[in-house]
């Protein structure tokens, strides 16, 4: 598909309902898009220019990468680079977008977890990777149990103070880490604006003490994996598809967890989406967002119609206490 003549919709913020992150100015759509899989070296670039043009064109202005992406690492931003160039050059202003640094990216002792010395030179590759002057996000990507809190929380401090990023977060930590971590930037004169975590119907781990931490610091949260790598999304229902997640080897959702008894629960759970005229995927993005606390939702896509089949979530974000009772008899 040739986008060379295509014009944004000027209608396209109507659609998108938009939260305010935490008790920041910054206001992110309820559903944002994530470049983690489908945007590699190995990956069609013109699907990857449509998925992005879709979710554009209707109100997801924020696109969310890490140094790593890809296939190979690096490639992701690279590739974003070039479509941001291509097709977005004048709407940089109407964009937010994130990278983050803490998982191995090049080879030697400075090049993975949570040092100064790697988050900054990092952030620094993505910028030329990206041929952008400041991202709108930094993440440090995991907490690093060998280097000090202080040392990690000082370099988002650092590329924050220094305008390479608007804003800085943190991902994947606990609620304990999570609570000092906000201290210590907040003393910096820092504000920690986002917590990226793992959450869905099957991942639950935030709701024991995180949500409630953020939330009396002020801070945004925004979901990943929010349809469980795809099984939340019915795909699994009646086997694994040759083209899925699961049936590749380094696939971030593996066989062995497609068990028996998931399987029934999805089934369950794509019963009551039915009756509530909605896909299952569509179900469990609007349970998330029923958490006021929940600032985002982060979805991955293989094409441009899941993403206009995510957004169509948005549609029916309310639930009766009997919808809530089933889904939690189900789940828990």
């Amino acid at each position: 598909m040739s986008f060379n003549d295509k014009q944004f919709s000027p209608l396209r913020y109507s659609g998108m309902q938009y939260r305010r992150c935490g008790k920041s100015g910054l206001n992110l759509p309820a559903i944002s898009i994530g470049l983690w899989h489908n945007f590699g070296g190995y990956d069609k670039y013109e699907n990857m220019r449509k998925i992005l043009w879709t979710a554009f064109d209707n109100g997801i202005t924020h696109i969310d990468l890490a140094n790593n992406y890809g296939p190979p690492p690096g490639s992701a931003e690279e590739n974003f680079g070039r479509i941001l160039k291509q097709d977005f050059a004048g709407y940089r202003d109407e964009l937010i977008i994130s990278t983050k640094a803490g998982y191995d990216m090049w080879p030697g002792p400075y090049g993975d977890w949570g040092s100064r010395k790697y988050l900054i030179a990092s952030l620094d590759q993505s910028l030329k990777r990206m041929n952008l002057d400041y991202v709108d996000i930094f993440y440090s990507h995991r907490p690093d149990p060998e280097t000090p809190l202080e040392e990690t929380m000082g370099a988002l401090s650092s590329v924050y103070d220094q305008g390479k990023a608007l804003y800085v977060g943190i991902s994947n930590y606990r609620k304990e880490t999570t609570s000092t971590a906000i201290n210590i930037l907040k003393n910096s004169g820092t504000p920690c604006l986002i917590h990226q975590a793992k959450y869905s119907m099957f991942e639950r781990w935030v709701e024991d003490g995180l949500l409630d931490v953020l939330e009396s610091s002020g801070t945004g949260l925004i979901a990943f994996s929010p349809l469980a790598q795809g099984l939340l999304t019915g795909r699994y229902l009646n086997g694994i598809p040759a083209e899925s997640r699961a049936a590749k080897e380094t696939g971030a959702l593996q066989i062995k967890e497609i068990t028996e008894e998931k399987i029934n629960k999805v089934r369950k759970l794509n019963l009551l989406a039915s009756q509530r005229n909605q896909s299952l995927a569509q179900m469990a993005l609007a349970w998330l967002l029923k958490d006021k606390r929940v600032t985002s939702v982060l979805v991955g896509a293989s094409g441009s119609e899941q993403v206009l089949d995510n957004l169509a979530a948005l549609n029916n974000l309310a639930f009766s206490d009997d919808e809530l009772n089933k889904i939690e008899a189900i789940i828990r």
